[in-house]
């Protein structure tokens, strides 16, 4: 693969590079650098070259629409969350009452189902399912982004919220959406980077 295409190929995978780049908050030279170090690559001119070649690529239109509509959404948080994995088909019908519940979230996978709670529910899920938990983390924090139904309409919203995360070494524990909410689990260590690479007004 040559230079070109491996550059784009970085550049690609980290959403928020693209959207500095949109803005033209990016020092070439230091991106090059970076890229060149990471994959290991002394052609320094020929990345420096291909940075500013995907920099014209780029529809300026695009990252400038996900910023607008983070700007404008509602985030909510909700501390001390826990979440709970459990063998699949067991309590189904419990299940289906949590799933009625504010406090509560479901996930299900091909072999297991993750409940999301709160600490007041936590003691009576881990009495239900009592020997069929596979995984219990608690001292977690949800972070609830709520937009505007402009979010169907752009498109990457998502992979770059993901790899801000990322970049900033924030474990995502889970993950899920509804509509136009986004919902991230993470651990309660990581809140404060979380509140600060989310401020998008400063």
């Amino acid at each position: 693969m040559n230079i070109q295409k491996l550059t784009e190929n970085y550049i690609k995978n980290r959403p928020f590079i693209q959207i500095a780049l949109g803005h033209d908050l990016i020092n070439y030279s230091k991106l090059a650098r970076i890229i060149g170090n990471e994959l290991d690559i002394s052609q320094f001119d020929a990345i420096l070259i291909a940075c500013r070649r995907y920099k014209e690529k780029l529809k300026p239109k695009k990252s400038l629409g996900i910023i607008e509509l983070l700007k404008k959404s509602n985030m909510t948080i909700n501390t001390n969350i826990s979440t709970i994995i459990v063998e699949k088909n067991q309590c189904i019908d419990y299940l289906t009452e949590l799933q009625k519940q504010n406090d509560t979230r479901i996930i299900k996978g091909e072999s297991a189902v993750t409940i999301i709670t709160n600490k007041d529910k936590l003691k009576e899920v881990e009495k239900r399912f009592k020997y069929s938990i596979l995984k219990k983390t608690e001292n977690l924090v949800e972070i609830i982004i709520r937009s505007s139904q402009k979010l169907e309409k752009i498109p990457g919203v998502t992979g770059y919220l993901y790899s801000l995360f990322g970049e900033n070494d924030i474990n995502i524990i889970e993950t899920m959406s509804t509509w136009t909410d986004t919902i991230i689990i993470i651990e309660n260590k990581d809140l404060s980077k979380v509140l600060e690479i989310m401020d998008f007004n400063t």
